[in-house]
């Protein structure tokens, strides 16, 4: 993402993203994997072209969950640094942090308190909050990649197979989550928020099922659950395609509806609407926050 500032707030000028699951194959033997390790530095080349084009006076990278936990994750960071891309690497509170920051700074000042989830490829956050303020953080070793690698990197072919692995795939994950539910069994939250893309791919689905279009707007647990069987068609013929689905997700979409709908029946939640906003707008807060301060966004990131 780059953004000027002006007058104190951040102006988008461009945004772009690269599919580059870096943590895929992780689970194997804890390390990146050659040809995602060859995908990541392709996209890091490609954004610093495209930071070339612009005159872009200040860079902040971050690394979140495949380079928290690869074993040879120091040799993707030394490899991005000689491109000239520094890494912070980031715990999972401080990715939880950033998600938070992103969600609430597009929101109008509310002072109801919100339940905000970011399904990513290795880890899920989960932070509940009023405003900019974090009550409670979590981040959860559960992700769309991660759940693909462990559920179906053997995909049966057959309906009733494929329906047992997707319910054994959400059971596992609500058991995941649940760990995470029964501490904020006392807390109260009027308002679920579900930012990046699993979030987004089952928005754009579950919309399009409701509405007849896929603008990504939320999901009800009734319209997740109906979708099962689709879900199951997806997987075995490969020339259905699924409404609100793009083709670029389709490998996503069992392990993505497993771990949304673990999320949703561990956590109770009956619908949810999706953030557009989510690490990278946190980002922006933060560099935001430390150059009114003159300090580095991550240093003001850690200390909050």
């Amino acid at each position: 993402m780059i953004a000027r500032q002006i007058n104190g707030k951040h102006e988008i000028v461009e945004r772009f993203s690269e599919k580059v699951q870096l943590g895929a194959g992780l689970m194997s033997n804890g390390l990146i994997q050659p040809d995602a390790f060859e995908r990541g530095l392709a996209c890091l080349k490609d954004f610093a072209a495209a930071m070339e084009a612009h005159p872009v006076k200040h860079i902040w990278a971050v690394g979140t969950n495949a380079l928290r936990v690869a074993k040879n994750s120091a040799d993707f960071l030394a490899a991005a640094a000689e491109l000239g891309i520094d890494i912070d690497v980031v715990s999972g509170e401080e990715e939880a942090a950033l998600v938070y920051a992103g969600v609430s700074s597009a929101l109008p000042v509310l002072s109801e308190s919100q339940l905000v989830v970011d399904i990513g490829g290795g880890s899920t956050e989960v932070v509940i909050g009023r405003g900019m303020q974090r009550d409670a953080v979590f981040s959860l070793p559960i992700g769309c990649v991660s759940w693909r690698d462990k559920w179906f990197a053997d995909v049966a072919h057959d309906a009733h197979s494929v329906t047992a692995q997707l319910s054994a795939a959400s059971e596992d994950a609500r058991q995941v989550f649940g760990q995470a539910a029964e501490q904020l069994s006392g807390k109260r939250w009027l308002s679920v928020r579900a930012s990046s893309g699993t979030a987004k791919m089952l928005s754009q689905i579950c919309t399009a099922r409701e509405s007849g279009n896929s603008s990504a707007e939320g999901v009800s647990l009734d319209t997740l659950q109906s979708l099962q069987g689709d879900v199951v068609r997806t997987a075995i013929d490969p020339e259905y395609e699924l409404p609100g689905l793009k083709p670029s997700r389709r490998e996503l979409v069992l392990p993505g509806w497993s771990v949304l709908l673990g999320f949703m029946q561990a956590f109770h939640v009956e619908t949810l609407a999706f953030s557009p906003a989510a690490l990278r707008e946190g980002m922006l807060y933060y560099m935001r926050e430390g150059s009114l301060r003159n300090e580095a966004p991550l240093h003001v990131l850690k200390a909050s």
